[in-house]
């Protein structure tokens, strides 16, 4: 009878860790790349260069597949710093802020599959790197989409002089999206759609400034 208490345990144990292989393998690092990607569609290296020190010190359990090792290494980090410092003084540039978004519609959703992509551990490369496009590629080009929008509002209201702290906005989210993504990978749909939420009532409030003003 022992016996076979013991061989029903054993089943159940095992069911319950073959349901957390594929939880840990593939539906943690979608919702992690998913932050992430959101976050690329507002600013391109930032993301990237958070998850490469997350990776590179251990920070929040993050691990790259083999294939991604070299993100994490200093020539990478050092360029992804360069990189992120040279888009956050860019983009406080009228007109310039406005040419980085229009290449941020091509950039930056390969930036955000490469980010999803590296985060899938211990499966095949392919595998990985389809799984990087499908979960980084929508995601980072619809915030993308969301960011240029607002910025040609910003810019018809304000004729640009609103934009630098619409930019600083933006940079305060996509640190703050990286980073709850990176810390809380399993809440981020939750975040994501705050996330649109503030974005979207950001936008309506651009727009109805010039009818404010006309009153």
């Amino acid at each position: 009878m022992m016996e076979q208490v013991e061989g029903a345990l054993a089943g159940v144990t095992a069911t319950v860790q073959g349901w957390g292989q594929p939880f840990a393998v593939w539906v943690v690092p979608a919702l992690l790349g998913l932050g992430l990607a959101a976050s690329t569609g507002l600013r391109t290296f930032l993301p990237l260069l958070m998850l490469a020190l997350a990776a590179r010190f251990g920070w929040f359990g993050i691990e790259l597949n083999a294939q991604m090792q070299w993100l994490h290494s200093d020539a990478a980090i050092a360029a992804l710093g360069v990189a992120a410092a040279v888009e956050f003084t860019a983009d406080k540039i009228p007109v310039v802020d406005n040419a980085l978004s229009g290449l941020g519609l091509v950039v930056r959703p390969l930036a955000a599959a490469l980010a999803a992509g590296s985060l899938f551990v211990g499966v095949d490369p392919l595998l990985a790197a389809v799984a990087g496009i499908i979960v980084g590629a929508p995601t980072a080009l619809a915030f993308t989409a969301a960011q240029g929008g607002l910025r040609l509002a910003s810019t018809a209201t304000t004729g640009g002089l609103g934009n630098p702290v619409l930019s600083l906005f933006e940079d305060v989210l996509a640190f703050f999206t990286a980073l709850f993504a990176l810390l809380a990978p399993v809440l981020v749909p939750v975040f994501l759609v705050i996330l649109a939420l503030v974005i979207g009532r950001a936008a309506r409030r651009v727009r109805r400034r010039p009818e404010r003003q006309s009153a």
